[in-house]
């Protein structure tokens, strides 16, 4: 494989160009106490000087990268707008050199930060807003990267300074569905029929829309226990305590007080011990330590960058899910090294992206120690769960049909065909690619 040091040392995009499709949702997708009907799926295609190709697939999510937007705009709008900011910085990537993805990032970040605030005249947009509209630019930045550099795996085109961070090759990953507020009971027996050992249970509820936190306390506790008492019947091999593992994502709806109520009913009823993650209790403007909070408390969509990374470490936080499907590869990869760096493990989770993104996430996901309390790696992939016409989507893969593309008895199995061919993130993707004939 080539060297850092052989690696072309300067780079230029002489052509772009982007477009996008509207993929219907099963039924309303909640969570912040939203509700997202359709996600839009862009496509960027960027072109080096040498004639070599890249495609990028993004998935926009306006309510989970800045909610303020998802409010302030109808939910086309508000689409449109992260839209222009990804169609921006595709034509500024013409204007720029740089000698890698994470170098290009650097400098269409900022540019692309200001374009969104001068589009939503908001100067506190969040910088999650921003990443999550470079996705697909980033992602077909890495495509061209790779053909440009003769780089043929993602174990190559990963930078050697950040390869620490990612030690492992998984032959196995826990498949994390996602239990939004509207999923009933009988779906949730059906997932955990169907072998789920892992539970993503949003948390946050707005039930009668006003607010009120002692409201949602109720509710997400009656939930709680209603999720618990079907999921202690159940036990795994795959967790260190042989119970079901719960993921409690909170979005940012949490004060201190209510999620120590939340946590201590858990230990009531006995779930406390099955809690391997707190996702985002506070909203990200409190910087409150979490040091004393009694399960392990994990960073997301505050951690837009490994400062705010690192941030969240010095308050206590002793996770950060990785998105590089929804804050970019690029970004991704240095938040997984900063994190490594400072103990603080990590895990990848989704945005309901579409089957070609969950490899590119899987491809994190496969090389990332386990979390503790765990006896493999995981993965939260939910949009078979959400997407009105998945069985097509999954035909768009360069490798559909794959084994470790679907997910039997709660489990994505990687052989070495997964590693060979990278989960197919760097192959022709003829479907894309015909959205620019």
């Amino acid at each position: 494989m080539p060297k850092d040091s052989l690696r072309i040392t300067k780079m230029r995009i002489v052509k772009s160009n982007c477009n996008f499709e509207r993929e219907p949702l099963i039924s309303p997708f909640g969570f912040k106490g939203g509700y997202l009907s359709e996600l839009w799926q862009s496509v960027v295609i960027l072109e080096d000087d040498n004639g070599n190709k890249g495609i990028g697939l993004g998935v926009q999510s306006t309510l989970w990268s800045d909610a303020s937007i998802f409010t302030s705009y109808s939910e086309s709008a508000g689409n449109s707008i992260m839209f222009l900011m990804t169609a921006f910085a595709a034509q500024q990537a013409k204007h720029l050199s740089w000698q890698s993805p994470i170098d290009l990032l650097d400098q269409l970040l900022p540019i692309t930060y200001d374009c969104g605030k001068k589009i939503t005249g908001n100067p506190h947009l969040r910088l999650t807003f921003a990443l999550n509209a470079l996705v697909p630019v980033d992602n077909a930045a890495w495509v061209v990267y790779c053909k440009a550099n003769g780089m043929t795996s993602f174990d190559q085109m990963i930078p050697d300074q950040l390869k620490a961070s990612l030690p492992c090759h998984h032959d196995k990953l826990g498949a994390i569905p996602l239990l939004t507020y509207g999923v009933p009971l009988e779906q949730i027996k059906t997932i955990l029929e169907d072998g789920y050992f892992f539970l993503k249970i949003k948390i946050g509820s707005d039930p009668n829309k006003d607010d009120n936190l002692d409201t949602m306390l109720e509710w997400d506790t009656n939930r709680l226990k209603d999720i618990h008492s079907l999921a202690s019947q159940y036990s795994t091999p795959y967790t260190s305590n042989g119970k079901l593992a719960y993921y409690l994502d909170a979005n940012g709806r949490y004060n201190k007080e209510h999620l120590l109520k939340l946590l201590r009913y858990a230990e009531k009823i006995g779930a406390l011990e099955q809690i391997i993650l707190v996702e985002e209790p506070y909203p990200e403007e409190c910087l409150i330590d979490v040091s004393d909070i009694p399960v392990c408390v994990a960073a997301d969509e505050s951690a837009h960058s490994t400062r705010e990374s690192l941030e969240r470490i010095k308050l206590g936080y002793k996770a950060i899910a990785l998105k590089p499907i929804a804050k970019t590869m690029s970004m991704s990869l240095q938040i997984a090294q900063a994190a490594y760096d400072k103990n603080i493990v990590c895990f990848c989770a989704d945005l309901t992206v579409n089957p070609v993104m969950v490899d590119w996430n899987k491809n994190v996901a496969a090389r990332l120690a386990p979390l503790p309390g765990m006896k493999i790696g995981v993965l939260e992939s939910n949009g078979h769960q959400n997407y009105k016409n998945w069985e097509q989507m999954k035909s768009y893969h360069p490798c559909s049909g794959a084994t470790w593309t679907n997910i039997k008895n709660g489990i994505f199995t990687l052989g070495d065909d997964f590693y060979s061919q990278s989960g197919g993130i760097l192959k022709p993707m003829n479907k894309y690619a015909d959205m620019f004939h």
